[in-house]
Order: C-alpha cells, then structure tokens, then sequence
C-alpha cells in the first residue's frame, strides 16, 4: 500500500473511529487496515493512536498529522475534481458584484454571450457601490474602479476609465469656457461625493506627467450617477466623468468637452477574487470573460472597435482612488 492509500486509510479510521468500520467502508480486510496504520506509525518513528479493547483516540503527533493528511488528501481532491470540471465544462452558482452603471450598461446586455459559452454557471449579480467583504459575504469576484493597493486579493486589471472634462452648451453661453486650468477658480461644478465616505470627489488634471488636483467653485453635490451627469446637462456647473459614460451626449451635442489639452488621469478597471492556489473553473472563466469584453470596448480596454459596440450611452460619476487594503473598503 502507497503512502496516500496508507493516509486515507488513517482519516478513514479515526472518523469512522474503528478499524473495522473503516474496513467495512474501505472494503478492505481489517489486518490491511490495521498493517497500514503500524507501517506509517513506524514510519514517522511516532505513536499516531492510543489503542484500547473498546475505542481508540489520537495521539497529540496523531492529531497533528491527522490534520495535515485531510489537508492534502483535500488539495488533492480538490486539483482532480477542477480538471474533471475543466474536461466537462465550468459549473456551479458565482456571485460576483459590481459597479451598478458598469453591471447595466456592460454586463447585463452581454449576459446571453457569457451564458451561450458557459451554460452551466449560474450567475447571482449584486451592484452596488457599498464595500464588500468576499469572505464573508461568499462572494466569488468583484469588478472596481480605481487603484487597489496593498490587498491581500488578487487584482487582475481588465481596462482603463478615460474620463473628460465637459459642460452643457448653456453653461457656456452663460459662463464661457475656461481657457486654463486656473481659470476654473472662476467657474462652477457639478460635485459628487460618496455615498460611503461623504467625501466629495475633487478634479483632477495630469499636467507634464504629474497629476495635479484641483479645487472648482459649485453649488451642487449629489452621490448619484444619473443625477451627475443631468445636473451637468441642466447647465448647473462642469463635470468630470468617465468619457464612455457620456459619449452619446457629447455626440449629440449635449454635451461639450473643455480643457481637452489637460486631460484628469485615468483609473484602473480590475477583477479582484481570492487568493487561491487552485482558481476554480468558473471563476477563472468569468475573469477570462469580462478581460475579453473589455478589451472589445476602447474606451475601457486597448482595441480598436467602434465605441457605440461596447457603450449603450449612459452616465457615471468618477470613482474615488481606492487606497485603504481591507476588503470591506474596496469599492
């Protein structure tokens, strides 16, 4: 008998807590069950069981190695059973949660693609923009925005949020365009803040390769969205948000970009997932997915396809830069 056999047939005793029960379901003779043992006990040159008439029980090196045996036998199992899966296809229920605007406008209208390839994963989507802790809330993979640092997650980046400076054409008219950067000290914006922190988002401008913040005069703040950007529509000030979100206003001409030589600096997109050694299938299959979409879209990703392909026009504020490494403070 091999030295895996010999350690399943030593869990399979001390659970079944008899060296006969452990035959019986091992279909083994008992003096095979019971050689296996004495042979690892002489072996590692330790006592594993404590034997009496009527019962048995471990031993303090038998416990400790117990523990390290159902270890591997379960990685073991665990790297044979994610083969398995991958011959026959992903499967299983993954929750994962994302940005609300990111899940409606990217997500859910390509659901039928990811479903047609992966029939057998059930999806449980959550959205939201509130912090999420994997481990406790069993959630397999998160997309977020911004940088994500010192995690003990792993963080796969997926794309990059362009964003843009703009304003209605009637703000304009009233107020003028800014000629500079310190001509904004002059003008008004549109806020957003986090519904999480309460901290209001500043503007931000890459000047020669430094990312410089800047502080715009306003009279409104809000913490949604759709109300970002229809504040921004109404004429009530600028706004800063990611280009992709507002691309059909700016085509249609609701919309107009100021300060295009100073462009604010761009966030990261990533998948964020657990560590793990062993990936599961369906995880890995997601996390292939949404890369691959991404990458389709320019605005999100490097490629060249038309930007109306990947954007069904909406809008979305910029994210705050994550900077915090626990999991519930990641957005």
């Amino acid at each position: 008998m091999d030295r895996l056999q010999a350690m399943q047939v030593f869990i399979r005793v001390v659970d079944a807590n008899s060296f006969t029960r452990a035959a019986e379901s091992l279909a083994l003779p008992r003096a095979t069950v019971t050689t296996a043992v004495q042979n690892l006990e002489n072996l590692l040159h330790v006592r594993l069981l404590n034997r009496t008439t009527r019962r048995i029980s471990l031993t303090p090196d038998g416990a400790a190695y117990y523990e390290r045996c159902a270890r591997i036998l379960a990685d073991i199992e665990e790297t044979e059973a994610s083969f398995r899966e991958v011959a026959r296809g992903p499967k299983g229920r993954l929750r994962i949660d994302v940005p609300a605007p990111i899940g409606r406008l990217f997500l859910i209208p390509r659901l039928c693609e990811f479903h047609t390839r992966y029939p057998d994963i059930e999806l449980v989507i959550g959205m939201g923009d509130r912090p999420v802790d994997l481990v406790r809330e069993s959630v397999d993979c998160v997309l977020r925005i911004g940088e994500l640092q010192d995690s003990s997650l792993v963080a796969r980046r997926i794309g990059t949020l362009e964003t843009i400076t703009c304003a209605a054409p009637r703000y304009i008219e009233r107020f003028g365009e800014p000629a500079s950067i310190e001509a904004l000290q002059d003008h008004r914006a549109v806020h957003y803040f986090s519904s999480r922190t309460g901290r209001t988002v500043e503007w931000d401008f890459v000047v020669d390769g430094s990312v410089q913040e800047v502080k715009v005069p306003g009279r409104v703040s809000v913490n949604d969205a759709e109300a970002y950007v229809a504040c921004g529509l109404q004429g009530f000030g600028m706004i800063q948000p990611p280009r992709f979100m507002v691309q059909s206003h700016l085509d249609n001409g609701a919309l107009r970009e100021v300060l295009p030589q100073w462009q604010p600096s761009p966030m990261p997109i990533s998948v964020v997932y657990l560590q793990d050694r062993h990936l599961s299938p369906k995880v890995r299959a997601f996390v292939d997915w949404v890369a691959e979409l991404f990458s389709r879209c320019p605005v999100l990703g490097n490629c060249s396809a038309d930007v109306e392909s990947c954007m069904p026009g909406a809008s979305m504020p910029r994210s705050v830069v994550i900077e915090d490494n626990t999991v519930a403070d990641m957005l």
